[in-house]
C-alpha cells in the first residue's frame, strides 16, 4: 500500500510560452472582453481571428482601438490577444475599449490621466431595463381601452 503511494506518474506537457506583459478586463452589457499585451509587432487578434475580420464596421472598430490611437508611443512593440464572450458587436467594441486601456494603465501608470481625461477607464454600467409583468416592454404600457 505504501509503495502506490510513492510511486507517481508525471506528465510531461509542452507549452508555448509567450510572454505576457500585461492583463485587462472590460465589460459592458453582457460582454466581458480579456485583453493581454504581448511582446511583438502590433497585430491584433481576437479570438483567433484578425482584427479586422472580427469586428466588420469601421465603427466598432475605431472604438475598440481608441485607447491606442491616443498612446501610440507607449503602444509600439505589443501584440494585442483578446477573448471576448457574449454581447453583441457595439458592447464587445466598448468591453475591449476598456481592457485595452486597463492593460496599457499596468504597463505605464503615467497613462492613467491621459485615459480618464478620455474617459476611458470608467465602466458603462448601462444594461437594459427588464420588462414587468402587466406591461409592454420595460416601461410601455398596453393601450387603453375606453369603451
Amino acid at each position: 500500500m505504501e509503495e502506490a503511494k510513492t510511486t507517481k506518474v508525471e506528465k510531461k506537457t509542452k507549452k508555448v510560452v509567450t510572454k505576457k506583459i500585461a492583463h485587462g478586463v472590460g465589460r459592458r452589457k453582457c460582454a466581458v472582453a480579456r485583453v493581454w499585451l504581448l511582446k511583438g509587432k502590433g497585430d491584433i487578434v481576437v479570438n483567433n481571428r484578425p482584427f479586422e475580420e472580427y469586428f466588420d464596421t469601421e465603427l466598432t472598430r475605431k472604438t475598440a482601438v481608441f485607447p491606442i490611437s491616443i498612446c501610440s508611443d507607449t503602444f509600439s512593440g505589443y501584440s494585442i490577444k483578446v477573448n471576448i464572450v457574449g454581447g453583441g458587436q457595439t458592447a464587445q467594441a466598448d468591453a475591449v475599449k476598456l481592457g485595452i486601456s486597463r492593460a496599457l494603465v499596468t504597463i505605464d501608470p503615467d497613462l492613467r490621466s491621459v485615459l480618464k481625461e478620455y474617459k476611458l477607464l470608467s465602466v458603462d454600467s448601462r444594461v437594459k431595463e427588464r420588462k414587468k409583468y402587466g406591461q409592454r416592454g420595460a416601461r410601455r404600457k398596453f393601450q387603453f381601452v375606453k369603451r
